[in-house]
């Protein structure tokens, strides 16, 4: 019995994730789903309450990986004294980017569920909720270098919201244009050395 069931509900998973790629979560047809899963709707809703519930069970374990490894890299540099984060600054970040490269070659097609086609969910905001974090983190870092009697300018948080939302979108076109592992890895370490130029040369570094 558990073997059964189990089967089906790869077969669920596996019609939902082909119809959520292709027409994304809003367009997505509950019924074609069922359809091509092999199963009634009656079947369907010992499984899942709902669409959105099937989604989710989709997406959000990949969502807690990169969002954990992002809040991990980020709480990691925060924490350390104070006068060693400047030399510090870019080390955790860049073996947390090079992880989520690894982990979005590993799981191309929820990743690209969470990234791409989550309109209409509550995954919706989950690449502006990473830049939202991203800027608080950078404010912080620029405090503490004023603290540690660096000429700082102010930088509007508007300024920095776009900055962050550039360099997270860049990251993932990965996932956007499938690259692969190894050309994925070399253009965002050429991404990375870019934006730590530009932010060297705000902050007058």
């Amino acid at each position: 019995m558990e073997e059964k069931h189990n089967a089906t509900l790869a077969r669920i998973r596996q019609a939902a994730m082909q119809e959520f790629l292709d027409k994304g979560f809003q367009g997505a047809s509950l019924r074609q789903i069922v359809k091509n899963a092999g199963v009634t709707t009656g079947a369907f809703y010992g499984y899942f309450s709902s669409k959105e519930a099937l989604f989710n069970a989709l997406v959000e374990p990949h969502a807690a990986a990169l969002m954990g490894k992002f809040m991990e890299a980020q709480t990691a540099f925060a924490e350390l004294p104070e006068e060693e984060q400047p030399e510090h600054m870019g080390v955790e970040s860049s073996h947390c980017v090079h992880w989520m490269v690894d982990y979005i070659c590993q799981h191309r097609e929820p990743v690209k569920l969470l990234l791409t086609r989550a309109e209409g969910t509550g995954y919706e905001h989950f690449v502006h909720n990473m830049v939202e974090v991203e800027v608080e983190y950078t404010l912080q870092y620029m405090e503490v270098l004023r603290r540690l009697g660096r000429e700082i300018p102010v930088l509007d948080k508007s300024l920095c919201h776009i900055i962050a939302s550039g360099m997270m979108s860049g990251i993932f076109e990965i996932v956007v244009h499938d690259m692969p592992r190894e050309q994925a890895l070399r253009d965002v370490d050429q991404l990375r050395d870019f934006y730590t130029a530009g932010w060297l040369k705000l902050m007058g570094a």
